[in-house]
């Protein structure tokens, strides 16, 4: 039985880690196996490109790379690898993320990462399953019952506002 890939959780830095970990928690009631490191694109450049060289042969399905200010770490895991890349521009005190947001969506051509919203782990780690979603079924499963729970949940809130709000 062919075994779901992994995905990795690379942050430039460990103060990105309050982020971060609401990746890994979706990430693991899933069921997803998780590898979480710091790695920065400007102090550990070789780690980085190190990492994102085997990380294919290393069993990972998809990378999610997070960083603040000038957030080159999805650029660089990029160039490494023909994984799936996504960033997480994290939220920074100078320019409240949007600086990071924009280095991580200005990928030059043949570079593609997929970048979510400031501080968007969540979707990020959703994407993620998306993803890894393509090559397993019992994953794909899961997702598809979790949009089905979203669906309902959203029609419970409709019938109940309709109730109040006559």
């Amino acid at each position: 039985m062919k075994s779901m890939k992994k995905a990795a959780i690379i942050m430039g830095s460990d103060s990105d880690l309050t982020v971060v970990c609401k990746a890994y928690d979706v990430l693991k009631e899933f069921g997803v196996q998780v590898t979480m490191r710091v790695m920065s694109a400007h102090r550990s450049p070789d780690l980085v490109a190190e990492f994102s060289k085997s990380a294919a042969s290393n069993g990972y399905g998809v990378i999610i790379a997070a960083a603040g200010m000038a957030a080159h770490l999805a650029g660089a895991v990029a160039a490494n690898t023909i994984l799936p890349v996504i960033a997480i521009p994290i939220k920074s005190k100078t320019l409240e993320g949007v600086d990071a947001l924009l280095s991580s969506v200005m990928m030059p051509p043949g570079v593609p990462v997929a970048v979510v919203a400031i501080d968007g782990a969540v979707n990020a780690a959703h994407l993620a399953l998306q993803i890894l979603a393509l090559s397993d079924e019992n994953l794909r499963d899961k997702l598809l019952s979790f949009k089905i729970t979203q669906r309902e949940k959203n029609i419970e809130a409709d019938k109940k506002i309709l109730s109040e709000f006559k």
